[in-house]
This record gives C-alpha cells, sequence and structure tokens, in this order.
C-alpha cells in the first residue's frame, strides 16, 4: 500500500524536490512524517536501481538537517511516553520511528557518508552533553550503519562506548530508562551488526574488570548482551565463514559473561531478564552443537572446571545436560508446586552428569546448580522454597559430591538466609504435634554429613563463617533453634579458637532477643553443647570459657543438677589439664592439684580482695557480673571433683570446696568487727555469697540430697553472726547516707531474708544470731522513721536513712508474715504496729538540696533517679499496711462508724485506707503496685456492703493499670495473678452476688474483658479460671458454690473456650510442645518453670473441677444443671448464627466443647432434670453436624436412653418427623439404634422394643438416599442378630425377607461403592470397635474420639495434660481416665474415608452413577442395574438437546465461581456429565451467578478428591480415555490433539494443578499453547477451551462446521 501512495506521489511531480519540500510543511503529525519515511525510502529503491535525480543528495540533506533532526530534538524534550501514557505519547513515538527511518534513508540518499558521520558527531555531542537522550539515540541509530567501519572507526568506537554507557545506567523509570532501551534494543544492535571497532568496544565496556556488577545492573546488560547475540553467538552455520567469526568475540569463552548470565538466572527479580538470560544460555548451547569445535572458558579464579565448555566427544551428553538444565529453569518460571515437583528428579540427574565416575571431580561447574536452588529459594512461593531447601538438603543422603568452595559460600549465603524463614519448618501433613520438624531433622543430618566431608583445612573456617552468619542478623526464635540443633549434633571436633567462642557468645546474644522463653533457653543449651563439641581447648584458656558460660542465662539453661549441667562438668573434667594456660593465671596454694581448681581458687581469690582502685566511702556497688561468675565457677570446679571423688572421699569434696571460700568466709567473718574492711569488699562478698546460694538453689538442681549445698549452707551458718551485725550498724547507724548507697541497702535486705530462709531450714531457735537482729533493727527503723517527722529541713543522709528505715520494716514485715515461726502468738498490738497503722500513706518525699561536698547531683546514670526513690518508698509502706491488714484482718469494721477512738487507725478505719490505696495507684509505676493489690483485697470484702462506689472505682483503677501492660512485662503475670486474686476474692464474689448491685455487673463485665484479651494474650485466663476454681473448691461449702452459680458463664467461657491460631502461632506452639517432648533431655525443661499458660489447660481446669462436684450435693447439682442448660442454649445459639460451618471452623469447635463438656457432666444428670432437656438434645440431633459432634450427640442419647428407658418412646417419636426434617439428620438416630444392645442392657423384657426398632428401621430401609439406607441395613442387621439370640416367633414372618436382603448386601455383584462402603460401614469405628459404656473416660472424649474424627490437632487434649495439671487435685478414687478398650490402637486412616460419606449425607464414593442410583430393598432381590450413559441420553433426548460423551471432571475445583462458569459451559456444548467434588456447591450464590441455571439441565455426579483414583480407573474400564489439562515435558499441544469420542477430562486445582498421584492415571496430558509471559490459563478458560476443542472435532466429524452462535445471557 505504502508502494502504491508513493507511486501515486511521484506521478504527480517528477521533481522530487517539491515533494519533499511539500511534505516538510505544516504540523508535524504522524501520518505525514510516516508519508516522508516511505516516499524517502522509494527512491532510495529507486536510486539503487540507478534511476535517481541528481538534485536528490542535496534535496535530502536539507530535509534532514533542516526538518528531521529539529523534529527529533523536539520530541526528544517532552514527556516521554512512559509519563504520558495516552493517545498523545502513542502519536509521539509513532512521529520518534518514522522521524529516525526517515533520517536513515536521508543518510543513504546524501551521495556520500559526510552527511551520517555530521549526524553522528552533532548527536553524540548531545548525548554527552545531556541533552535530549532519546532523540540523540534515535539520530544515532538511525545513521550509525551508514558509517564506514574503518573510515569512521572512531567515530563508531566513542558511539557504542557511550551508547553502551547509557543502556548500563539507566535502571530507573521515566526519558532515562526510555533512552536506556532504545540504546540498548536499537542502537547497539545496529552498531554491532557492523562488526569491528563499534562491536568490539560495545564487548570490552561489557567484560571489563572494572565494570558495576551490582543486582541492578544485570538486568540492563542482559538487555545489552541478548540484543547482540547474532555477533556474540554466531548463527549457527557461521563454521563456513570462519574468518568473519573469528573477527568478532566469541563470549562462550569469556567468564564474566558466564557470570553476567547465573546472576540473571536466579536472582534476577523480573521474568523478562530471567528469560533472556535462558535465551543467551540455550543459544550458545545451539551454536556450540552446531559449530562442532571444542570451547572452553578459562576459569575466573582457582583451580575447577570451566563455567561453559564444549567437546565434540562428549556432545550427547552436554546436549542432554543442557536440555535438562533449561527445562528446569522454565518449569520454575511456572512457581507452581504441582509443575515443579515432577521435574526435580532432573536436578538429580544433573548431578549425576555434573561428577565424574572415574575421578569424582566436577565435570560442570557446581554454580549452575546452585543457580537452580538460588531461584527456587528466591521464589515468592513459600512452598517452593520449602522444596528447594529440603532438596539441597538432601543432596548427601544418596550421592557424595567433591568439595567446591562455592557450595561452601552457598550455605553460608542463600541457603542461610533462605533457612531464616521460620515457615519452613513446620510439621509435614501427617505429622502428630510435637514430632518435630523434618527441615529440622534433615539441616542435623546435612550439616554433620557435610562438616564430615569437608577437608580439615577447611573446616574450622567453614564453622567459624556458619556461625558469624547467624549473629550477621535478627533471627526468629525457630529458625536459630534449629541451626543451635544442628550445630550442636556435628561430633567432636578441634575446629574453634576463641573467634570461634566468641561468635558463639554473640549467637547467645540473639538467642536473648525473642520472647518465647522455653525456645531461648532450648537454644542456648544447644549452643551450650555445640561448644563443648567444636571448641578445640588448647586455644581457648579457662577465663575464656568462663566469660562465655556468662552470657548464658542461668535461669533458663544451665541450671545446676541439670543434665546439661552435668554434661559441662564432664567436659571440664576430661579437658581440664588441657586447657590454654591463661597470663593472668597463676597457681596459687593448689600447686599439687588440676588446673581448673587452681584457677577457680586464684579467681575467688582475686575477686574477694578489693582492687587498688576502691573509691571510699561513696563509691558505687560493683556490678553483679563476676560475682555471678565466681559463683558458677566455684560450683562447677565442686561438681567436677564429686565426679572424680569416689563415695569414700566426701571429704575430700569438703576441703577443696572449704579451700575455695576461705578467702570469702574469712572476710564475711570479719565483716561484723572490722569496721575499717574496704566498702567495695564487703559488698563484693555478699554478692558472691548471694549468687552461690542461688545457683546452687536453681530449680532442677536436688538440694535434697545435695551433698555440696549442705557443705554450703554450714559454712554460711558460721558467718551468720558477722553478717547480721554488719548489716544491722549499716541500716541504723547513719552509714548509708548516698543515692548509690540504696542499692547496698537492697543488697543487706536480701542476705537478711537468705539467711533467715537458711535458719528456717534448719531449725529456728529463738537465740540465734538472725533473731537476735530483728528486733533490734525493728526498733531502729522505727526510731529514725519518727525523727524524720518531726518538720527539719531534709538532708541527703537523712531522707536516705528513711528509705533504708521503711524498706527494713518492710523486708521484716514480710519475713514475719512469709515465715510463722517469727509471728508472735498473740495479737496483741505492739510498738511497731502502732507506729504503722498511724503512717502517713503514700507521702511524697521531699527532694533535698545539695549539701556542700555531696555528690547526689554528679551520681552516675546507673543511681536511680529521685521519682523511682520515692516510688519504692511508698512501695515500702504498702507492703507494711498489707502485713497489718492481714494480721488484724478481724479488727476491720464494715464501717467506720463503729469505731470512734481506733487503737490502729489503718485498720480501723477502712474506708479512708480504700482511698489512699487508689491514690497510691495513682503515683506508683505499675511494677509497684501488687501490695497495694493485696490491701485492696483485704478491704473491699468488708466494705463491698457499705461502700459500693469506691470499691467499683478500686475494680476500674486495678483492671486500668493491669491491662496497659504487655504480657512480655515481667511483671504482667505477677499483677494479673493479684488483680484477680483481688476481684474475684470468694467473699467479694458471694457479696456482689447477694446483693447484686452495680459491683456484680463490674465484676462480669472484667470477666469478659479478661476472657477477650485472652485471644491476644495467651494464658490471661488461665489465671482467672485457675483461681476461681481453687477457691471454690477449697472452700467446699454450700454457700460458696451457690454464689459460684451466679457466675456459672465463667465455667461456661472455660469450657468452650480455645482460639483458632495463626499459622505462625500455631508453629511456635508446635516446635514448644517438641521441646517438652524432650522431657529432661533438654535443661531448659527442667529449669523453666512450665506457667501452662496454653488455651488447653483453661478447659481442662474447668472440666476437672466439674470432675470433682458431687452429685448428691444439692448445691454442686444446682450447679451443674444451670451449666447444662446454658451450655444446651449455646449450642442452640452456635447453630442458628450459621446454619452451614465448616470442618474445623470455629463454630465446628465451640460446639465440638459444649458437647464434650455435657458428656462429662452426665453421669450427674437425674431423671427429672432429663425431663427438661432430653427435647433439647433429641432436637440438636435433627441438625445437621460435623462428624465429632454427631457422634457425641449419639453417644450422650444412648447413655440417656441406657440408664432411663422411660425416655424411649420419645426416643421413637424422633422417627416420626417429617422426612424433609431427616433429610440428613437420620443417621444420629440410626447410629444409636445400631447400639441397641447397649440401649437395653438392663431391660429385662426387650421384645417390644425390638420389635419397635425392628418396624422402624425397616422403613428407612425404602429410603432413596443411599447413607441412609447404609445405616438403617447396619441398625437392622444388630437388631436382627438380636431377635435371633431371642427367638421372637411375631418376627418369624419376616425371618426369610430380612436375611435374603442382608445376605444380597452381602453379596453385591462387582466393585463398585454399594459393596465398599457396605464393608466399610461396618468396619467403622463406631460400629465396630466403639463401647459407649466401656469407652467413657476422659481420653476417648478429648483426645481419641477427636482425633477418629479428623478433629485438627488442636482439639486432640492428651490425657497427660490432665494429669500434669495439678492446680485442681484429683481424688484418689477417680478412674476414668484412660480407656480400656481398643478404641486408643486405631488409626485414623483406618475409617476416616467413610467418616466423610456418612457425614455429609451422600454415598461416600459416588465414582459410578449407577451406585449411586442403585436401591437396596430388602423385599426385592433382582432390580437391574441403570446404565449411566442410558441414563443421561434418555433425559437429553426428553430435552430435545444433542448429548456428547465427554465427561468433565472438576472435583480439585475449590472455588464456586470456576465451578460455576464450568458448568455452564458444559450444557451449553452439550457435555454428558460434570462430576463435583461437593453437590452442596450448587447451592452457593457465586455458582448460581454464573452457572445460570444450567445445572437444573445438565446431569452433576459427586466425586470427593480421594475418590478420584477410583473414579478414573472404572472410566478406564468403561472405554474412557482420561485426558489431563497439565504443563509436562509430555505433554501434546491442543492443537495437534484428537479427542476420541469417549473422552475424560480431568482438571486440576487452581493453585496446585493436577496431584501427582493422579497425574501417573492420565492417558495424555494436553496443554495449550501460550505466547506470553504469564505461564497459564484460569481453569475455568482452559477447560472452556478444551470443550469447545472437542466440541468442534465432534462436529467436523459429523460432517458440518459449527454453525451456533454463542453470546451473552
Amino acid at each position: 500500500m505504502e508502494w502504491v501512495l508513493a507511486d501515486a506521489l511521484l506521478s504527480q511531480s517528477r521533481d522530487p524536490r517539491v515533494l519533499l519540500g511539500a511534505l516538510c510543511r505544516g504540523e508535524a503529525s504522524a501520518e505525514r512524517v510516516e508519508t516522508l519515511r516511505f516516499l524517502l525510502q522509494r527512491l532510495e529503491d529507486e536510486e539503487a536501481r540507478g534511476g535517481g535525480a541528481g538534485a536528490l543528495p542535496e534535496a535530502v540533506r536539507e530535509v534532514a538537517a533542516g526538518y528531521l533532526v529539529p523534529l527529533l530534538r523536539g520530541l526528544g524534550g517532552r514527556p516521554a511516553g512512559g509519563t504520558d501514557p495516552g493517545p498523545p505519547g502513542r502519536q509521539r513515538q509513532r512521529v520518534l520511528r518514522a522521524a529516525g527511518a526517515a533520517l536513515r534513508s536521508c543518510a543513504r540518499l546524501a551521495g556520500g557518508p559526510q552527511l551520517a558521520a555530521a549526524l553522528a558527531e552533532e548527536a553524540l555531542r548531545d548525548l554527552l552533553a545531556s541533552g535530549p537522550a532519546e532523540a540523540a539515540v534515535e539520530v544515532l541509530a538511525a545513521v550509525g550503519p551508514c558509517l564506514r567501519p574503518r573510515e569512521d572507526g572512531p567515530l563508531l568506537e566513542r558511539v557504542a562506548r557511550t551508547a553502551l554507557a547509557l543502556a548500563l545506567g539507566g535502571d530507573e523509570a521515566g526519558p532515562a530508562g526510555d533512552a536506556a532501551a532504545l540504546a540498548a534494543g536499537r542502537l547497539l544492535p545496529a552498531l554491532g551488526r557492523g562488526g569491528g571497532a563499534a562491536l568490539r568496544a560495545v564487548w570490552g565496556g561489557l567484560v571489563a574488570p572494572g565494570a558495576p556488577a551490582g543486582p541492578g545492573r544485570v538486568g540492563p546488560r542482559l538487555l545489552v548482551l541478548s540484543a547482540l547475540a547474532e555477533k556474540l553467538l554466531p548463527e549457527p552455520g557461521a563454521e563456513r565463514a570462519p574468518a568473519a567469526r573469528e573477527a568478532g568475540p566469541d563470549a562462550r569463552r569469556c567468564g564474566r559473561f558466564w557470570r553476567t548470565v547465573q546472576a540473571g538466572l536466579a536472582p534476577a527479580e523480573d521474568a523478562l531478564t530471567r528469560k533472556r538470560a535462558r535465551y543467551l544460555l540455550q543459544r550458545a548451547v545451539e551454536v556450540s552443537a552446531e559449530l562442532g569445535a571444542d570451547c572452553a572458558c578459562a576459569p575466573l579464579e582457582g583451580p575447577g572446571p570451566s563455567l561453559f565448555w564444549w567437546s565434540e566427544k562428549k556432545k550427547d551428553e552436554l546436549l542432554k545436560f543442557w536440555e535438562n538444565y533449561i527445562l528446569i529453569m522454565e518449569t520454575l518460571e511456572g512457581n507452581q508446586i504441582h509443575v515443579i515437583k515432577p521435574v526435580l528428579p532432573k536436578l538429580n540427574s544433573l548431578f549425576e552428569y555434573a561428577v565424574s565416575e572415574e575421578n569424582g571431580c566436577w565435570l560442570f561447574h557446581p554454580s549452575w546448580h546452585l543457580c537452580i536452588y538460588k531461584r527456587m529459594f528466591e521464589s515468592e512461593n513459600k512452598i517452593l522454597t520449602k522444596e528447594g531447601v529440603t532438596h539441597f538438603l538432601e543432596l548427601y543422603e544418596t550421592r557424595v559430591l567433591p568439595f567446591s568452595p562455592e557450595f561452601s559460600e552457598f550455605i553460608i549465603g542463600p541457603l542461610m538466609e533462605a533457612l531464616s524463614e521460620s515457615s519452613l519448618y513446620s510439621r509435614s501433613p501427617g505429622q502428630l504435634m510435637g514430632s518435630g520438624s523434618p527441615l529440622g531433622l534433615k539441616l542435623q543430618k546435612f550439616l554433620v554429613t557435610y562438616i564430615s566431608l569437608l577437608p580439615e583445612e577447611i573446616k574450622s573456617s567453614f564453622l567459624l563463617k556458619f556461625i558469624q552468619k547467624m549473629t550477621s542478623r535478627h533471627w526468629c526464635a525457630i529458625p536459630i533453634l534449629f541451626l543451635s540443633k544442628a550445630l550442636a549434633n556435628i561430633p567432636r571436633c578441634k575446629a574453634l579458637g576463641v573467634e570461634g567462642l566468641l561468635a558463639l557468645r554473640d549467637v547467645l546474644q540473639c538467642t536473648i532477643v525473642t520472647h518465647q522463653t522455653l525456645l531461648r533457653g532450648a537454644a542456648q543449651c544447644c549452643l551450650l553443647q555445640a561448644a563443648m563439641n567444636l571448641v578445640d581447648v588448647e586455644k581457648v584458656s579457662l577465663s575464656d570459657v568462663s566469660a562465655f558460660l556468662m552470657s548464658m542465662r542461668q535461669e533458663e539453661s544451665l541450671g545446676r543438677g541439670t543434665s546439661l549441667w552435668t554434661e559441662l562438668c564432664d567436659w571440664l573434667r576430661v579437658n581440664e589439664t588441657c586447657f590454654r594456660r591463661s597470663s593472668a593465671c597463676s597457681s596459687i596454694g593448689l600447686h599439687k592439684t588440676s588446673s581448673l581448681n587452681a584457677y577457680v581458687k586464684n579467681l575467688v581469690q582475686e575477686y574477694v580482695t578489693s582492687p587498688a582502685w576502691e573509691g571510699g566511702k561513696n563509691c558505687r556497688m560493683p556490678d553483679w557480673f563476676e560475682a555471678k561468675l565466681v559463683a558458677m565457677m566455684v560450683l562447677l570446679a565442686i561438681d567436677v571433683e564429686g565426679m572424680k571423688s569416689q563415695y569414700s572421699e566426701k571429704r575430700r569434696t569438703q576441703n577443696v570446696l572449704r579451700i575455695f571460700l576461705d578467702p570469702l568466709l574469712d572476710a564475711l567473718v570479719k565483716c561484723g568487727t572490722n569496721a575499717y574492711m574496704p566498702l567495695l569488699k564487703t559488698d563484693r562478698c555478699l554478692q558472691l555469697l548471694l549468687k552461690l546460694l542461688h545457683t546452687c538453689l536453681l530449680r532442677g538442681s536436688g538440694t535434697q540430697d545435695d551433698e555440696v549445698f549442705t557443705l554450703l549452707q554450714n559454712f554460711v551458718m558460721s558467718t551468720t553472726e558477722s553478717i547480721s551485725e554488719f548489716i544491722l550498724r549499716r541500716l541504723t547507724m547513719n552509714e548509708l547516707s548516698s543515692v548509690s548507697d540504696l542499692d547496698r541497702c537492697h543488697l543487706y535486705l536480701m542476705v537478711l531474708t537468705e539467711l533467715i530462709d537458711l535458719h528456717l531450714k534448719v531449725g529456728w531457735k529463738r537465740g540465734n544470731p538472725i533473731w537476735r537482729v530483728i528486733s533490734p533493727l525493728k526498733n531502729a527503723s522505727i526510731r529514725h522513721l519518727q525523727e524524720m517527722d518531726r518538720g527539719q529541713e531534709p538532708t541527703l543522709g537523712g531522707q536516705i536513712q528513711r528509705i533504708v528505715s521503711m524498706a527494713a520494716l518492710a523486708m521484716v514485715c514480710q519475713a514475719i508474715d512469709q515465715k510463722p515461726e517469727l509471728q508472735q502468738n498473740s495479737l496483741d498490738v505492739g510498738p511497731m504496729e502502732r507506729f504503722l497503722s498511724s503512717l502517713q500513706l503514700n507521702q511524697t518525699l521531699q527532694k533535698p538540696h545539695a549539701e556542700e561536698g555531696s555528690s547526689f547531683f554528679e551520681e552516675s546514670s546507673s543511681s536511680q533517679g529521685w521519682g523511682k526513690i520515692v516510688a519504692q518508698y511508698i512501695h515500702d509502706q504498702w507492703v507494711c499496711v498489707s502485713f497489718l491488714l492481714k494480721k488484724y484482718h478481724t479488727l476491720i469494721p464494715a464501717s467506720e462508724g463503729e469505731i470512734l477512738e481506733p487503737i490502729l487507725p489503718a485498720v480501723q478505719m477502712p474506708i479512708r485506707t480504700l482511698q489512699s490505696a487508689l491514690e497510691a495507684l495513682t503515683i506508683l509505676p505499675s511494677d509497684q503496685v501488687l501490695p497495694v493489690f493485696r490491701c485492696m483485697k483485704i478491704l473491699v470484702p468488708k466494705l463491698l456492703t457499705s461502700s459500693e462506689s469506691l470499691c467499683m472505682e478500686s475494680f476500674d483503677m486495678a483492671w486500668k493499670i493491669t491491662a496497659s501492660l504487655s504480657d512480655t512485662q515481667l511483671i504482667f503475670w505477677s499483677n494479673l495473678k493479684a488483680f484477680v486474686e483481688f476481684v474475684f476474692d470468694p467473699k467479694v464474689l458471694t457479696i456482689a452476688a447477694k446483693i447484686k448491685g452495680q459491683a456484680y455487673f463490674k465484676i462480669k463485665e472484667i470477666m469478659y474483658r479478661i476472657i477477650e484479651m485472652s485471644a491476644i494474650k495467651t494464658g490471661v485466663f488461665n489465671i482467672l479460671i485457675s483461681y476461681c476454681c481453687k477457691s471454690w473448691i477449697v472452700s467446699a461449702s454450700n454457700v460458696s458454690l451457690s454464689s459460684a452459680k451466679n457466675y456459672s458463664e465463667l465455667v461456661l467461657e472455660a469450657c468452650i473456650f480455645g482460639t483458632v491460631f495463626r499459622r505462625d502461632q500455631r508453629l511456635i506452639q508446635d516446635v514448644q510442645t517438641f521441646i517438652e517432648n524432650l522431657g529432661r533431655e533438654c535443661a531448659a525443661n527442667v529449669v523453666i518453670e512450665n506457667t501452662k499458660r496454653e488455651d488447653h489447660y483453661v478447659r481442662i481446669c474447668a472440666i476437672k473441677f466439674l470432675c470433682l462436684l458431687d452429685g448428691s450435693n444439692i448445691s454442686h447439682k444446682l450447679f451443674m444443671e444451670d451449666l447444662a442448660i446454658k451450655l444446651l442454649d449455646k449450642d442452640e445459639l452456635v447453630s442458628k448464627s450459621r446454619t452451614r460451618y465448616y470442618v474445623n471452623s470455629q463454630q465446628h469447635r465451640v460446639k465440638n466443647r459444649i458437647w464434650q463438656t455435657l458428656l462429662v457432666l452426665f453421669p450427674r444428670f437425674d431423671q427429672n432434670f432429663l425431663n427438661r432437656i432430653i427435647d433439647k438434645i433429641f432436637q440438636a440431633g435433627f441438625i445437621n453436624n460435623q462428624a465429632s459432634i454427631k457422634y457425641f450427640i449419639e453417644w450422650i442419647i444412648i447413655l440417656i436412653l441406657h440408664k432411663f428407658p422411660q425416655f424411649l418412646p420419645k426416643f421413637w417419636d424422633c422417627f416420626s418427623y417429617g422426612e424433609e426434617n431427616l433429610k440428613t439428620s437420620i443417621c444420629t438416630f440410626l447410629s444409636v439404634v445400631s447400639h441397641l444392645d447397649i440401649i437395653t442392657e438392663n431391660i429385662p423384657e426387650k421384645k417390644l422394643i425390638l420389635k419397635q426398632a425392628l418396624i422402624i428401621v425397616l422403613h428407612w430401609c425404602f429410603n432413596h438416599n443411599f447413607s441412609i439406607r447404609l445405616y438403617a441395613l447396619v441398625a437392622l442387621k444388630k437388631i436382627w442378630s438380636m431377635c435371633k439370640t431371642l427367638h421372637i416367633e411375631e418376627l418369624d414372618a419376616l425371618t426369610s425377607v430380612i436375611e435374603s436382603s442382608l445376605n444380597q448386601v452381602e453379596i453385591t455383584h462387582g466393585a463398585g461403592n454399594a459393596k465398599k462402603n457396605w464393608q466399610r460401614i461396618q468396619e467403622h469405628f463406631f460400629f465396630a470397635t466403639f463401647h459407649p459404656l466401656k469407652d467413657y473416660c476422659l481420653e476417648t472424649i478429648f483426645y481419641i474420639l477427636p482425633r477418629l474424627s479428623g478433629l485438627v490437632e488442636d482439639e486432640w487434649i492428651a490425657i497427660g495434660k490432665f494429669t500434669r495439671f495439678t492446680d485442681i487435685p484429683v481424688e484418689a478414687g477417680f478412674q476414668w481416665y484412660l480407656s480400656p478398650t481398643q478404641l486408643c490402637e486405631l488409626k485414623p486412616g483406618d475409617w476416616s474415608q467413610q467418616d466423610i460419606g456418612s457425614n455429609s449425607g451422600e454415598a461416600d464414593n459416588q465414582s459410578e452413577w449407577a451406585d449411586v442410583q442403585k436401591k437396596i430393598i430388602p423385599w426385592k432381590n433382582n432390580v437391574p442395574d441403570l446404565d449411566l450413559e442410558l441414563v443421561f441420553q434418555d433425559r437429553a433426548a426428553k430435552l430435545g438437546k444433542s448429548i456428547s460423551r465427554l465427561i468433565v471432571v472438576a472435583s480439585l475445583i475449590d472455588k464456586p465461581t470456576n465451578l460455576g462458569g464450568l458448568c455452564r459451559t458444559c450444557e451449553v456444548f452439550g457435555a454428558s456429565a460434570l462430576v463435583v467434588g461437593n453437590l452442596q456447591c450448587i447451592r452457593d450464590k457465586q455458582f448460581q451467578h454464573l452457572s445460570v441455571s444450567a445445572e437444573q439441565w445438565l446431569p452433576l455426579v459427586e466425586v470427593r478428591p480421594p475418590q478420584l483414583i477410583d473414579y478414573l480407573q472404572q472410566k478406564k474400564a468403561e472405554g474412557y480415555t482420561i485426558v489431563g489439562v497439565e504443563q509436562t515435558v509430555r505433554s501434546l499441544d491442543l492443537t495437534q490433539y484428537c479427542f476420541p469420542e469417549k473422552s475424560l477430562l480431568l482438571l486440576g486445582n487452581e493453585r496446585e494443578g493436577i496431584p501427582a498421584n493422579l497425574i501417573q492415571q492420565l492417558d495424555v496430558c494436553v496443554e495449550i499453547p501460550q505466547q506470553g509471559i504469564i505461564r497459564s490459563l484460569n481453569v475455568h478458560v482452559s477447560g472452556a477451551l478444551l470443550v469447545w476443542e472437542y466440541t468442534r472435532q465432534r462436529l467436523l466429524e459429523q460432517g458440518h462446521a459449527p454453525s451456533g452462535r454463542l453470546g451473552p445471557v
């Protein structure tokens, strides 16, 4: 068309200048410039044939210089198309392209190279001067091919370098990016096609050593390389022109080229870059195969194979390797695991090709394999990432790979980055909770194997880098745990020195960041084990080891007495003479002993010796770190000594401990009498004393038979008198006068408390030194406090002494309160009680003025601020008041008007005290409010009746403080517990329920707030329910439990409590369970107290509480009956809230918990109460319940009828409801009848009951529903066996009919579902194994039945948790924990398939319509089978439509929209049937919206996914060809495939496609040809395309083309 127009223009005027001039005038529209372009091209064609005009060169130069170049510059200065996406932007692109092409023609018509060179120079100047880049590039792309390779070589070289710099630097959006893409896509290929200097310049720039190679540069670099591929990788057949090929570079021989390709294969973020990298690789392979010459790329660094090589001798192996490699990389682009999994075996074959069988060396560079793993690791699909990590970790299980530095770098780099994702460590389907992470186990095996294969000279550096990588980022708790566990499992080797030990210490610091205490402790245990296994003891000193041990939290991992402590002692014992000697260590005193003893003795000696920088009176108290270190090393050394000593040598242990502690004990004995002992020395000694006692008493240390603890206790007792005198002097003689002395005060009081504990353990005596200290300390403290109240100007020393005295009084009160031995027998009011009762509460201490020479305002930041000091003072006041109120609680009046002259104002004026407590809550920080809560606990029950509003204000204020805390704060749990004990005190609950005022409703409001909070703070509800249940049980009075009835909602909520956790929360719980299952093997389990904050313990607490209630006690009975009614109401409410709920949904779980609780309560129900609730229980059976709920309802009905047969008439009435009501629920009642032998066990006369049951069951054997018939037949078989046993003559007439019918069921012909389902339902656990009476126990209710009925593991409560939960004690006679039958031995797999079917109300396996339509009627034995296709064809004929033989199987599809669209498509094109996974989908509104009633005219068949294999095999037997829609290696192009008439089309799942086990059932795989980058279509669209192709082929076979029109409805 363009040539015709050009000829028409030329025919009008033979002078081209006129035509060109006319076109260059006017607006530069796209049409005008394009006309100019094809006119110039026509003139160029004429000149090539020798017909050009003489004036043409001058004319085209004018067009180029005067019109086209200014036009391009003008366009280049406007916004780029990327920012102007509308029609003007597209027009501009057209003008640019047309102008560039016209300029190229001008350069060729100009009569010489001068114009092209001049234009190129000018454009290059514009480009270098940051002018309009796009226009300059367009000009250079147009005239570049016209430049001469030799004469214009320097110019070409400069243009090439500039273009390359532009292309590689343009990774941003906007005009610069457009210009870069233009330079890479058009200019560089145009220059490169000319070869010579330009190509060499471009190639040199791409592979230059200093070229930038960051991640953002890979894309532009690959863009340039792929654009120049024809020159860098010559076309196959180039061997015929060897000279031309040799002139250009060969990219295959360049290592930097291959590194760029590898960088683009995996890490590149965009698919286009990866596609270019694959293109370059594939082209290089094709070129190499075609050229046939050997070729090798020189290795970049070190020994090893080339990145790329070719040998004609190994052409077939090389082609196979690269073919598989490219196939894998292309498949990974699909990002779908079901597509990728079948290809992964080819990855194994790549390793087989890559390693030489002769010498075990790499043939292919291992970096190629690692590119595949990188691609998988960086996939956005986490399932694919996990598959890639798992595959890599399994590499060494079946093969031994040669060592490669790339592998080590890959493990420390990309692999560890991938392992940082917590979700990878989830359990595999079918694994039990707490069984451990499969990936974690594979990681252990991999690391052990890999380390064992490493050369010795490499092992140390690799492990060091591995551990340092663990410190390079913040890891989540789960990855750091499994990495640490993998390190701990490495066999012992001397690999790490001081640097490695420091790296492990840094990892310990990483673990402490996490909030999960148990995971944190377990990781620390593993890291210590790793250190013992990997450290070369000859390279580290004992001081290095002790510093490392101090990085651990002893209260979380390294507890004395644990297996880890024993393992550490044994390690020290074995290696104690091998440690590198420290220059600071000298063996003083113990010359003949081991170096460990010498080190520890020297450590204690140096610790106790006062340092030279002693600061005098006002020096700060030393840090606790050194005391912890010395205490731990002393106990480790003495335990090591105990390992070496025999039982007869206990005396030696005592002597060694005495030698260790001599400097300490000597200093402590002298501190009471030596007034000149340096203060810092006494501080350090007391700190060490405390730490020795605390470390010995850590949880799990077993102090009862601990010789070391006994010795230590005796040593400390010998110093008690001196220590107590020293502390008394320091606390009472005004020696504490600075802010830093408050830390000393705290230390002294802690020591005093420990000494009191020690003396109480050995037996308290009135004359002991501690007893002699308490009274003077108490009196002196009171005296100091009284002196300070005389209105004197406050000084720093005075205020400090006041604070110290109050703290001392608080300690004394706490000691007397907690230790009855210190309590005086009488309730006489002494001086201390009078003083404390008259305290001015919440008094704010005035901040003192700075004294001359005082360093108060210059003290370090470690000292407390004055506000914190005052808060501690007020806190101590309330500790004393709490003691006072507790001691004299009987004197607290209900109102203040009763006492005119109170002796104890704080006790006898409770309203004023409670008001002061409220004031204190507004002053004190959250970590200081506990004593105030304790005071409120005593006061509120006394005042609730008379001062309800004040008590409610106390509730509100306390809740506000508690709720504001985070559950990760240490004070949260203690505050919450104190709050619950205060608000939910039994006395408070009883009084509030009695008066039914505002406080009653406020308590219930707080109760529901706590339950709501527990959804985000796991363990909150546990505190509440545990306290309430314990308090109700302990009181055990009718009054207490009758008041509890007013709060039965609390027990109700506890019985149904449990949140649905997010995946990450479930993973953390799973890993914690795994650690707990390790038992004492993991020291963290011993050291860390199990707080029992799991949600399960809420229900366990409530259930154990209910188990303790006595049905003969009237208050207990009323409580249980009220709870049962509320449970049934809750069940009805949940059923009404959602008519349809899914398995394991929150609704399902709540209903399940309701019926579990009702089963627990059932033994306490009497007949009168059951009369009230029996209708509700039967009504629950009519609801379409999930399987687990159905079993519980059936079970409780069986138990009721067994215990109270008088309810049988009501039960028979359930069968007489309308059939519509019984469509899905009748199976429940038929299941009950199948246990009629249990129900009638205690009934002497069974004949009437059996006759009634037989009449009812026979009726339901007629039902059209397949499942109902099955259940009826099971019941019929049971009843008939009972009738035969009892020889009931009245039923003899039915014998032949019933027995022939039952025999017919047993001998059903064929392998169809009728026979299978009959066999399965008889083997079902509920009919074959379950015994309603013998299996009645907690284990069956809470563990076995939920497990067998398909409930998620979150709902399985192992019986061990009931026994471990000791907060609620169970009576010794409580025997119904465990199931005595074989039910617990069954596995879910034995019956799960049947359970699904029995729950749905339809046949379990409907693989063929003949089975569904076949009715088992007892009265007729010969019913002909109905053929599926005859049914379909008969129906089609009646509808007046044609029918095909195509069956479309969509059972794997989940979304209703896709199913609705497929239904419509199948009906339109006349498919014979659509198979779906659940026929309930047709009720979905989204399905109906898409199907537009097609389901009414198309046969639908239900085949559930687990039944698909049987269904497909059945169809194969009927002659169907199974066609799958899937992309596989051997899949056929849809346009090339001819469908058989009897075709079955299997469609995959939206996300995962067709599972691997079903792909094996396919006869053929068909794929739809695609042209784009996205690799998959919507499943409905794919199905529609194949259905239409089948229909089109059938129509062509019938001799006419498709003529029907399809349109939207």
